[in-house]
């Protein structure tokens, strides 16, 4: 397989380092605005000749297409934040290749309406799209999938429930991920699935609860926050409600409020001494490079699917989920945990595709996939699952 690795930032690096092992990458072109970041990933890898070098602007969909071309790749991973996913999107189009996202573009229930409105065009040119197959959105998708396929008769709820239990030393604040999602994820309305309402919203960090997470982690207070897995969910696997909350400590929330109070979380350049400047690009460049955070964090992260119905006429609740350590994830990849849990889980998607075991044509999310092929492999690539039953009270 040979792939256009569309931005090598913290889960971009993670893509390559983790596809660098594999014996069916045959090239992966690391292209990137910054190029001396690509060359420093390139540097970090056992096989550089496999891992070519070019420079791309992500906005420009000619250029992607251009690169696509001249190294004859037949599948494009966008890497970047969500909103360049339309100019990648289109070049894979245009180019003919298999594209592959790890977020989606737009707010509430409009998220990934771009794409999804040109299903049918992809369909028709014999085309793959898969939208949000990273951490989450992705592999929490496919572990609901699972459970839908095999652990119940009825879904009541599928819940994603998402905590990183990180600890940065020398940092108060400091995301684990793109600054730029994170504030657009805690600041834009949370999204709640129903099916007698079909989606709708509430406010973001709404509607608190104390989830247990495994692995030693513990209760942790979570909140409502946009999440893909809402918009995606529905589509594929049929259930009456789902639900996505983070856990968030009271710190951290704060400092998301004040940004959005300020008003720098606007991606709308303001003058500045007669400098056009983003200020959420401000809140940006005042914060450390996640990718660089990996050897000051300590703890885990734990991001899985709470599934809740019934069974053979019996309530059951589960929780299917994937933890990483931190120390794990240096030790084995170099990668801090959150960038190794998302950067690894398109690069499984990658193997599917590549073996021929993950087919289709359109427009698609990770549910509307056979879960087992996936599940089969997440051992292989160091990201294990696991599973809890959660007691519940007997059916009125």
């Amino acid at each position: 397989m040979k792939v256009l690795l569309i931005g090598v930032g913290t889960v971009g690096q993670a893509i390559a380092t983790v596809a660098a092992k594999r014996p069916w990458l045959e090239k992966m072109v690391l292209a990137d605005y910054n190029l001396e970041r690509a060359r420093e990933v390139r540097r970090t890898l056992a096989a550089p000749d496999t891992f070519p070098v070019e420079q791309v602007d992500a906005g420009n969909t000619a250029q992607i297409v251009a690169l696509a071309r001249r190294h004859g790749v037949g599948l494009i991973m966008n890497a970047v934040t969500n909103t360049y996913n339309h100019f990648i999107f289109d070049a894979a189009y245009q180019a003919g290749c298999t594209y592959l996202d790890m977020a989606m573009e737009g707010e509430g229930a409009g998220m990934g309406a771009y794409q999804f409105a040109r299903a049918g065009d992809w369909e028709q040119k014999g085309l793959l799209a898969i939208l949000g197959i990273g951490m989450d959105p992705g592999a929490s998708d496919i572990l609901a999938k699972y459970a839908a396929k095999h652990l119940f008769d009825e879904i009541d709820e599928i819940g994603v429930r998402d905590v990183g239990a990180l600890k940065i030393a020398g940092w108060d604040f400091a995301p684990t991920f793109s600054i730029l999602d994170t504030i657009e994820e805690c600041t834009s309305p949370a999204v709640v699935w129903e099916q007698d309402k079909g989606w709708f919203t509430i406010p973001p960090f709404s509607e608190p609860e104390i989830f247990h997470f495994p692995e030693g982690i513990g209760p942790v207070k979570c909140v409502s926050t946009e999440h893909e897995e809402v918009v995606l969910i529905p589509r594929w696997i049929e259930c009456r409600r789902v639900t996505f909350k983070y856990g968030l400590d009271a710190q951290f929330m704060n400092a998301i409020r004040v940004i959005k109070m300020l008003g720098m979380d606007s991606p709308e350049p303001i003058d500045v001494k007669g400098v056009r400047v983003a200020p959420r690009d401000v809140v940006a460049a005042c914060l450390p490079d996640p990718a660089r955070l990996g050897d000051r964090m300590t703890g885990k992260t734990c991001v899985g699917a709470w599934v809740k119905g019934w069974k053979d006429g019996k309530p059951r609740q589960v929780y299917l989920y994937q933890s990483t350590d931190n120390a794990d994830s240096m030790s084995r990849y170099g990668c801090q945990a959150v960038a190794f849990q998302t950067g690894a889980c398109p690069v499984i998607a990658m193997d599917l595709l590549a073996s021929g075991t993950w087919q289709g044509t359109g427009v698609l999310g990770p549910e509307a996939f056979d879960p087992d092929p996936y599940l089969a492999l997440m051992s292989a690539y160091d990201l294990p699952y696991g599973m809890v039953d959660i007691d519940l009270h007997d059916r009125p």
